[in-house]
């Protein structure tokens, strides 16, 4: 899949050692397709710029005053993709279970950062990209590294927020990187509906309705004008 031009990721960098952080600074300038939205040197102030921006890439080092690099990462509901910076060995085992794109030994070489975020690149292109329709019964969305198997009988309702989607499932709900235009091609109509420019709903699930209103597993979700017309149940 060929990088768009255009496209700009957003990233952090969370690092309490100035240098450090100004090499990376550095090295992320050089590089057109992403746009550092902050520096910051603690788990704090990092976990409120992921509340305030939508961030793709996060450059994280593991010895952070107060609260660690792993213990901080755990913690994230919905983590952007991340790259661990660190003059420590040991911890590369753990990073792996948190499912980290790539480990940059300190110091960090210029050639070596370029091929963590082709990495980081990669796994962005893929995400944007893949979703398999296995059979009538359940689909395939690729997010990362990991293939997430969604019964479609369990889908209550889709939602779109940005560039993502969350699928509000029974088992929870699931967050990926993909317009909501991409799923809904993959839907079988009969099962699922489009509602609005920002929720299909799975027809079984409806609750309750109104002319604007459809209430599904307790939510009651908008009826967008445009879609009026074309919604038959």
């Amino acid at each position: 899949m060929i990088h768009p031009v255009s496209k700009k990721y957003n990233c952090i960098i969370v690092e309490d050692e100035p240098i450090a952080a100004e090499i990376l600074e550095n090295f992320i300038s050089r590089d057109e397709d992403l746009h550092l939205v902050a520096k910051c040197s603690d788990a704090v102030y990092a976990g409120s710029l992921l509340n305030r921006h939508e961030i793709d890439l996060m450059f994280l080092d593991l010895h952070l005053p107060v609260v660690k690099g792993f213990d901080f990462l755990k913690k994230l509901k919905n983590p952007p993709l991340v790259i661990v910076t660190t003059a420590y060995h040991q911890y590369a085992v753990e990073g792996y279970e948190l499912d980290i794109v790539d480990y940059l030994m300190k110091p960090i070489p210029y050639d070596r950062f370029t091929k963590a975020v082709e990495k980081f690149k990669y796994l962005m292109n893929a995400e944007e990209a893949l979703l398999e329709a296995a059979d009538r019964e359940h689909i395939f969305i690729s997010s990362g590294k990991k293939q997430i198997k969604i019964v479609l009988h369990d889908i209550f309702f889709i939602e779109s927020l940005r560039e993502y989607i969350h699928i509000h499932t029974k088992a929870g709900t699931i967050t990926v990187k993909m317009p909501i235009s991409r799923i809904e091609e993959s839907l079988d109509p009969k099962m699922f509906i489009r509602i609005h420019k920002s929720y299909i709903i799975s027809k079984s699930k409806i609750e309750e309705r109104s002319a604007s209103i459809i209430q599904v597993n307790g939510k009651k979700l908008p009826i967008g004008r445009t879609y009026k017309p074309s919604i038959e149940f």
